[in-house]
């Protein structure tokens, strides 16, 4: 992640602008005063947002020193600290709660990301994300996921060509759809198709789509079309299934699949509660 991105700088302003709006009515009794503070861990899951958190608190006075005490995505228990700060009292207050925001809203998905790996390790199965992310968050909220032990699918409709049901319909078939795209992508662009029966995943493969998204197939299905789809292809097709509950990954896994896309890090995680304590 590239803490110093033009577009995150101007995000970060804007949500520190959001709350601070004219100017901190407080700011007039804490002016010329300096003061430390430090966050702690209300509950335990996994951390994450240290770095922008840092960034945050320099946009609104350089001389800020943010210590973080833990790593990235690390786990953390209740009542653990996380990082200190240091620096002009009006900056620290300025800052706290937007800070405390973005870092609870990405935590809370790292450590959902972090419970449902935990169920796929050994298998050899990955976890992937999605595109259903807040607007003017993505960026972060994927980020977030990798801090999970999650892995990225791709960030936006220039990442890769997904072909779905649509595009399926309107564009004359699978067949039709994957060469149209080829004709006039760049030669990297990986073509991905999401099918919903097993004529439309054997078509994907031989059509040599790179990536099948096999969408709402039960477990029983996948363990006998997963062979199947192998056969037609070797040369290393991405088998991906999608619409799972979180409750049946293990199965899932068990089918010979490659990796699992879920939105349920970012639709149905929580955030993960911490707190800003001064000293």
């Amino acid at each position: 992640m590239d803490w110093q991105a033009p577009a995150l700088i101007r995000a970060l302003d804007q949500w520190l602008e959001e709350d601070i709006g004219r100017g901190d009515l407080t700011a007039t009794a804490l002016r010329g005063r300096t003061g430390a503070a430090h966050w702690i861990a209300k509950q335990p899951g996994r951390f994450c947002g240290g770095p922008l958190v840092e960034r945050l608190f320099q946009r609104l006075d350089p001389g800020v020193r943010v210590r973080l005490l833990v790593e990235e995505g690390a786990a953390v228990a209740s009542d653990a600290r996380l990082l200190e700060l240091e620096g002009a009292a009006e900056a620290l207050v300025a800052g706290e709660r937007t800070a405390l925001n973005l870092a609870m809203r990405l935590s809370g998905i790292a450590t959902a990301t972090a419970e449902l790996v935990a169920q796929l390790q050994g298998s050899g199965v990955r976890l992937a994300d999605t595109r259903k992310t807040t607007p003017g968050l993505r960026l972060l909220e994927k980020y977030a996921v990798r801090c999970g032990g999650g892995i990225n699918h791709r960030m936006g409709l220039d990442d890769a060509a997904m072909l779905k049901e649509n595009h399926i319909a309107w564009a004359g078939g699978i067949t039709a759809a994957i060469a149209a795209v080829r004709r006039q992508a760049p030669w990297p662009t990986r073509v991905i198709v999401e099918a919903e029966t097993d004529h439309q995943a054997c078509e994907a493969v031989q059509a040599g789509a790179d990536g099948v998204l096999l969408d709402e197939f039960t477990p029983e299905q996948l363990t006998d079309l997963v062979p199947r789809l192998r056969e037609l292809r070797t040369n290393g097709v991405v088998l991906e299934a999608s619409g799972v509950q979180p409750e049946d990954l293990k199965a899932y896994a068990a089918s010979g699949i490659d990796l699992i896309s879920t939105s349920a890090p970012v639709t149905r995680s929580r955030w993960l509660d911490l707190s800003m304590r001064f000293t």
